[in-house]
């Protein structure tokens, strides 16, 4: 599975909406002109004509990702504050980390626990990191190989959040193929495909 992998590869309106986006570390500003298209969505666009959707609660995370795409923290939070999966909390991870509250962040991501998106986003974290030299110390730690911390992470865009450096840059690339993964993952469990 790729980070990249996610244009073209959707019907609209999820097409229209599934664009890759930079995101604020922090909350960000809602685009505004996002907000009907969002609203208007239900579980169901994920599935292109003649397919049905298979989990609904992956699903419900699919429509938390999009809305936490387009900094509607609240909407998203309404959404993955309901759903008792891994998927849901990793989602429920990521708004209160942009939020920003570093504590329930972690406390989300200790309920994700090892997650099958976390050695994909590692080796996009690495590349990331490979491209920035020199590489801060505190951010060492992405080139570190196979494995990912969250907790780390969620310390380092604590850290950097709104400084306007490369390494805050670095972190917006990471934190974008982080969303693709986990939609991307979410996107398959919903319409039951393979990853």
């Amino acid at each position: 599975m790729s980070a990249h992998s996610l244009t073209n590869k959707y019907l609209p309106p999820l097409s229209e909406l599934v664009q890759p986006r930079l995101m604020a570390l922090g909350p960000g500003r809602p685009v505004e002109e996002k907000r009907a298209a969002l609203a208007q969505l239900r579980p169901e666009a994920l599935c292109s004509p003649g397919q049905t959707l298979r989990d609904e609660s992956a699903a419900h995370c699919c429509l938390a990702g999009l809305w936490l795409l387009y900094d509607f923290l609240e909407e998203c939070h309404r959404i993955c504050q309901t759903i008792p999966t891994a998927e849901g909390s990793y989602w429920h991870a990521l708004m209160h980390r942009r939020e920003p509250d570093e504590d329930n962040s972690k406390y989300w991501f200790r309920r994700v626990g090892q997650h099958p998106i976390f050695p994909a986003l590692a080796q996009h974290a690495a590349e990331c990191a490979a491209r920035l030299e020199p590489l801060p110390a505190e951010a060492s730690w992405l080139r570190s190989g196979p494995t990912w911390d969250p907790f780390r992470f969620v310390d380092l865009c604590a850290a950097v959040r709104d400084t306007g450096t490369p390494l805050e840059t670095v972190c917006q690339q990471i934190q974008l193929a982080e969303w693709q993964l986990l939609f991307e993952y979410c996107y398959a469990r919903a319409v039951g495909v393979s990853v």
